[in-house]
């Protein structure tokens, strides 16, 4: 079986009790021909696609235990940039929940993570806007902008149907790196393609960052234009984007804010 490695939370060091069973599950989900992410796959190659197995989506209960990995992911992100990485947060159920009670467990879920990135001192990511209407919105964690991909059995799009109720988070600087290199638009080109050929139809919410909001399609439940996002940042608000300089990351190794004048991890 490919490696899928567990991230770390050095504040929590144990292991939930289907950490196994979560990873094997995931591995087989995006291994299947049909699946139509190609860079999920290359993570699951490449032995970056981390897996954090946890209690039910509509609990608190593992709240800061997720928010710990996800500032570890971005920390170690900053420290050695690399493509193709993703933190898959995968709960135990509930497995009953329609689009809608889905959608609500999300944003729940984000809600609260977000509340403890401004907790824990995270500056939000420069490069995003935290507004969930403005089309330059993503999440911020540990200082660095996720894209969030919703799964869970009853979702309406084949792509986003998996077993247990799944929070994939992506980093947004890694989309930014493929549009660099011109390698975004034929990557997203196939992925919609193989979406095609499995659901008969290309998804009608998926949109390129900075013509819409993206929040739009976290949960992957369709929705109206007068769909409004029950997210609110209670930090520092962000606007416009800004150029990011990575040579000097805000947060040490550990996740914690770096000391002002400190200039050494």
């Amino acid at each position: 079986m490919l490696t899928m490695p567990a991230p770390r939370t050095p504040l929590f060091p144990w292991r939930h009790h289907s950490q196994s069973d979560r990873e094997s599950a995931l591995a087989h989900h995006v291994s299947d021909a049909a699946f139509p992410c190609v860079g999920a796959k290359a993570a699951l190659a490449k032995g970056t696609l981390a897996v954090l197995a946890c209690k039910a989506i509509d609990s608190a209960w593992d709240d800061v235990r997720i928010h710990d990995a996800l500032s570890q992911f971005a920390a170690e992100y900053r420290s050695d940039p690399g493509l193709y990485r993703s933190l898959a947060v995968v709960f135990d159920g509930p497995s009953s929940m329609n689009e809608e009670q889905f959608e609500a467990a999300l944003w729940t879920r984000l809600q609260s993570l977000s509340d403890k990135d401004v907790w824990r001192g995270h500056a939000y990511d420069e490069t995003v806007s935290s507004d969930p209407e403005n089309p330059h919105f993503s999440l911020s964690f540990g200082g660095e902008a996720f894209f969030v991909v919703g799964l869970h059995p009853n979702a309406s799009r084949p792509a986003r149907r998996f077993a247990q109720p799944t929070l994939v988070f992506n980093l947004h600087d890694q989309f930014e790196r493929l549009r660099a290199e011109g390698r975004y638009e034929t990557m997203r080109e196939k992925i919609l393609v193989r979406d095609e050929a499995l659901a008969g139809t290309r998804n009608p919410m998926l949109s390129r960052h900075g013509e819409t909001s993206e929040a739009r399609q976290y949960s992957g439940r369709p929705v109206t234009d007068s769909w409004a996002c029950p997210f609110a940042y209670r930090g520092k608000k962000t606007g416009a984007p800004t150029t990011k300089t990575k040579a000097d990351p805000p947060f040490k190794a550990d996740g914690w804010p770096r000391d002002k004048g400190s200039r050494g991890l």
